[in-house]
């Protein structure tokens, strides 16, 4: 993987103000791309912003709530009218509903709360993007999914990305021929506001394993890649 590959691209970044969202931005503009930071609100990604043009590449930042589609549907004119085109998707931004010790009583209600953010207003945003991405017969298209497996006090959290997950593996295919590359990313239990304290791994350590989705060349489409694996590499 050569990370010269996607210099000069421009990339967005959902969930861009703090945890792996940041660390991918980070990331990324060590690469050399200009970036659009994501964030609920523009002043949560304006220290980033900053730290990020002092390597020299461009940014913008959106501020959007992926809970209200008309949000949505702004952050997604907003990127297409003010950038050249998204080369980069990272679909990091998610909710994560309460624990519930009552599973067999969850509320509806954390199932929407999931599938609005988690699931809904992350493929409106694959699909916005992804035509621009086959016109120019390139892209990279990253959703960042879980491990979470037998919990099922986190049943609605757990379910958005599994919808996530089979979204992926029955698009990325018919978007690989015009060289488009849809992967998963699973960032690993982390300590960030989502993983929460007790997570057994630091927040850095999702890199440099999160950009390798971004830097494959190899064709490789539909694959869920760990960023733990990559723990101590350099791409």
């Amino acid at each position: 993987m050569d990370r010269t590959t996607i210099k000069g691209k421009w990339a967005l970044v959902t969930g861009a103000s703090r945890g792996v969202g940041r660390q991918t931005s980070l990331g990324l503009a060590d690469c050399g791309c200009s970036v659009v930071l994501h964030g609920r609100h523009v002043d949560h990604t304006s220290a980033l912003a900053a730290e990020l043009s002092a390597k020299g590449v461009n940014v913008l930042q959106i501020g959007a709530e992926l809970s209200d589609q008309t949000q949505v549907d702004a952050l997604i004119s907003k990127a297409l009218t003010e950038t050249p085109g998204i080369d980069i998707l990272y679909n990091n931004a998610a909710v994560m509903t309460p624990y519930r010790h009552d599973w067999m009583t969850i509320p509806a209600e954390d199932f929407r709360a999931s599938f609005e953010v988690n699931t809904i207003s992350l493929i409106r945003i694959c699909l916005a993007f992804g035509p621009g991405m086959v016109e120019r017969k390139w892209g990279r298209i990253v959703n960042v999914t879980s491990g979470v497996k037998d919990q099922p006090e986190m049943n609605a959290y757990a379910a958005s990305k599994a919808a996530v997950d089979k979204f992926v593996l029955d698009t990325a295919g018919r978007l690989a021929a015009d060289g488009v590359l849809m992967n998963l990313l699973d960032p690993g239990w982390l300590r960030t506001d989502l993983g929460g304290p007790s997570a057994p791994n630091a927040v850095e350590t999702v890199m440099p394993g999160a950009l390798v989705p971004a830097l494959i060349d190899d064709g490789t489409y539909g694959k869920l890649f760990r960023a733990q694996d990559y723990t101590g590499e350099t791409l």
